[in-house]
């Protein structure tokens, strides 16, 4: 008998960690575009841009870590 962790819907560490990577540089992109739309008119307010541009910021530190967390360590 299987075990649940066997069947094909369980996805390891690795496939977790890059489908997260996926969904993260999406929200990044989403999140420049809407920066910039918001600077085009000139008239959006700074402190939502600050607020996005933060935001943004945090995004981009976390798939750094994803990314960090899927390249295998090289030893010299």
């Amino acid at each position: 008998m299987n075990s649940p962790m066997d069947t094909p819907n369980n996805m390891d560490h690795d496939e977790v960690q890059r489908v997260r990577l996926a969904v993260l540089r999406r929200e990044h992109r989403d999140l420049d575009e809407a920066i910039s739309a918001l600077q085009e008119v000139r008239r959006g307010d700074q402190l939502t841009i600050r607020r996005l541009k933060t935001q943004k910021l945090r995004l981009k530190d976390q798939i750094a870590a994803i990314e960090d967390d899927l390249t295998p360590d090289i030893i010299a």
